[in-house]
């Protein structure tokens, strides 16, 4: 069954359009960043219905640990984000463009309460991020205004603090890793007798 309905003739009425307030987002983890959508919900937009259905996965929003301070992965937005996974895997299945998807993106957000520059910084992520995506750039142009001048209002207040939590992160790795050594140094001495486990430093930069 296609998850999204044909656009009916341009006499029917419009939808109310959102998510249903009473449909839980139920998910399941299945790793450290993905988790599977267990019970399904819609949204209806303008004038289609988008099912997204139970097994698919997300990682809500797919935010750069640089950036989590401002957005975190998951907030009032994450039914949005969930549903902007689910458009995605839609359009690369050709079933809706990249620019429509985001748009949706976007206008569910709006409609879950998220902030004005919240929602549009979001939106201009997802459409840089479509650029290198199979035919991502088909309608890139028609909005690109609005994504570089987003942009350039974003950069000046979020790449500082960026430049300051990468350098914590680095520094912090580099400090782990030298406790990793000798505790690791320790465990292999004791062998067999060892019963804590030491387990390596990672520094990710995608939460």
């Amino acid at each position: 069954m296609p998850s999204a309905l044909p656009r009916p003739e341009p006499d029917e009425s419009p939808r109310p359009g959102g998510f249903d307030p009473d449909a839980p987002v139920v998910v399941e983890q299945i790793d450290d960043t993905t988790w599977e959508v267990k019970v399904p919900f819609s949204y209806d937009g303008r004038y289609q219905r988008f099912m997204v259905p139970a097994g698919m996965r997300t990682d809500f929003a797919s935010i750069p640990r640089v950036f989590a301070w401002y957005l975190p992965r998951y907030g009032r937005y994450t039914r949005a984000a969930i549903l902007h996974d689910h458009l995605w895997e839609e359009a690369h299945a050709d079933r809706i463009d990249y620019v429509d998807a985001d748009g949706l993106f976007r206008r569910a957000m709006r409609q879950q309460g998220v902030p004005f520059l919240h929602r549009w910084i979001m939106w201009a992520a997802v459409r840089w991020a479509a650029l290198f995506k199979p035919k991502g750039h088909i309608g890139w142009w028609r909005e690109a205004w609005r994504v570089v001048l987003i942009s350039l209002l974003a950069i000046p207040f979020l790449l500082p603090a960026a430049a300051i939590v990468t350098l914590a992160l680095a520094v912090l790795f580099v400090v782990e890793a030298g406790l990793f050594i000798p505790l690791k140094g320790t465990q292999l001495a004791k062998g067999k007798d060892a019963v804590k486990a030491v387990n390596p430093p990672r520094i990710r930069w995608k939460l």
